[in-house]
């Protein structure tokens, strides 16, 4: 489904996002994050890396680390298969590979139509999530990809495998 574009895209505030599902539930970050969506791929697993660290894969002669986003974001580990996807995102750290269930949908919005996190009653949001898409049938959550990965906590496994 794509966003609701009753009120016209202002081309000045206009943010063109990716879906994808971690553990059942939706969520989107900014495309321009993103290199490229790739199928998943057998990681070799790295001594004491992290949990959420499932180990590393060469794309294209670079060694990189593939996370489980599920487990990143506390809600569990996902159980790996030819149906999931790795979608390879360039943080600070360089890049990384994200393990989802699936990728949905792009899609062209409107700044203003993400609801900050910190509206939430409570504030009760991690700082990760810069906030919610309200869409006609459901609600997706923005990620701050940079947020979501301390540089530190990747740059140990990226370099031990390299």
């Amino acid at each position: 489904m794509k966003p609701d574009t009753s009120a016209s895209l202002d081309v000045t505030s206009a943010i063109e996002l990716i879906s994808f599902i971690v553990r059942g539930q939706e969520f989107c970050v900014d495309i321009s994050d993103i290199l490229e969506i790739r199928g998943w791929a057998q990681e070799t697993p790295i001594a004491q890396a992290p949990d959420y660290v499932r180990g590393v894969i060469s794309l294209r002669g670079v060694v990189m680390p593939v996370v489980d986003l599920g487990l990143r974001l506390g809600m569990g580990a996902t159980e790996a298969g030819e149906r999931n996807v790795i979608v390879v995102a360039h943080l600070p750290v360089g890049q990384v590979g994200l393990l989802v269930e699936a990728v949905c949908d792009t899609m062209m919005i409107n700044g203003d139509q993400i609801q900050a996190s910190g509206s939430v009653a409570g504030n009760v949001a991690p700082d990760f999530i810069r906030g919610f898409l309200p869409l006609e049938d459901r609600m997706v959550t923005v990620l701050t990809l940079g947020k979501v990965f301390d540089p530190a906590m990747l740059s140990a496994p990226a370099v031990a495998a390299a």
